[in-house]
């Protein structure tokens, strides 16, 4: 088998554990090609011949999995999510393992499945992808406060840099879903398509990233500290016995989402500070991505059906 490793150096510990996954993977005849980053060379460029590879493997977080499956949307080019970041929540909502020998093996069995993935046009005119959540307001403060913590403290950076963010700007929000205008007001608003967080925690009461739409959470509360029955609820909702949701969060969903706020919000997508603000549009992408999964997986998502593929 031919593989592409875009190795992100930044991300995460830095444990080096995609080595770990190249000596369990390599068989007789395997061909496999590293390309590096460290946050200067584009992703795009390290991509340009991928179509001579069987699968792709994007080692890094959240956000370089983001980058490489958007640049290979549409493409039918596999992708297996390495989780090498801090919080690596696509690699949990695929219910991936995160033990280099096991992912191996999952490369070499080649169970495939497609997914949705957003694309957010910035307000600068930069278009990216984004697998998991993208957002603008409380969110971005949370990751921009979070980024210098995470090495060290891992996931923990986010709850810390909530908790040392406790009054949030509060905007007035103009949301245009799928041609309709909605005006309302809150410290921040999500465009999700898989949502699950740390600890198992669901944002929204489904999980549906093949459904060709996202669901929209507006977080309207002027304060942090308005959210924390919202945050409650979620946590009580692990086991999917607890639909309801406090008026702290408005849920919409649709396609597509135009996002303006007044005052301006910062905008991140998948842990990914943009240095961008409001305005943002976001659109789906319907099973634009093909990843590699486990069999938890599909299960999880109801494709029993997809049999293991093997790729000539």
């Amino acid at each position: 088998m031919k593989l592409l490793i875009v190795n992100n150096l930044a991300s995460g510990f830095r444990d080096g554990a995609i080595y770990d996954f190249m000596r369990a993977f390599a068989g007789d005849g395997d061909e496999m090609c590293v390309r590096c980053i460290d946050g200067e060379t584009d992703v795009a460029e390290l991509l340009s011949d991928a179509e001579n590879f069987d699968a792709v493997v994007a080692a890094g977080g959240d956000g370089t999995v983001a980058a490489v499956a958007y640049l290979l949307a549409e493409t039918g080019i596999p992708v297996l999510p390495f989780p090498a970041g801090t919080a690596n929540l696509l690699a949990a909502n695929l219910a991936s393992p995160a033990e280099p020998h096991a992912l191996a093996k999952l490369m070499r069995e080649q169970r495939l499945m497609d997914f949705d993935i957003g694309e957010l046009e910035l307000a600068n005119g930069d278009a990216v992808g984004f697998s998991m959540i993208a957002g603008a307001g409380y969110d971005a403060v949370i990751m921009e406060g979070a980024r210098e913590a995470k090495s060290l403290l891992g996931p923990m950076a986010y709850f810390t840099s909530a908790f040392a963010n406790p009054t949030p700007q509060f905007s007035h929000l103009t949301l245009t879903i799928d041609g309709e205008t909605i005006e309302t007001q809150g410290v921040g608003v999500l465009v999700i398509n898989f949502s699950k967080l740390q600890f198992d925690i669901s944002l929204v009461h489904e999980n549906l990233p093949r459904d060709g739409m996202f669901d929209i959470v507006v977080m309207n509360t002027h304060d942090a500290l308005g959210l924390i029955p919202s945050v409650l609820s979620c946590v009580l909702d692990r086991a999917g016995d607890f639909p309801g949701r406090p008026d702290a969060l408005e849920v919409f969903r649709g396609r597509e989402v135009t996002v303006v706020a007044d005052p301006p919000l910062a905008v991140q997508y998948d842990g990914e500070v943009t240095g961008t603000t409001t305005p943002f549009t976001a659109r789906m992408l319907p099973e634009a991505s093909r990843f590699v999964v486990s069999e938890e997986c599909l299960k999880l998502y109801n494709d029993e059906s997809a049999a293991p593929l093997t790729l000539d």
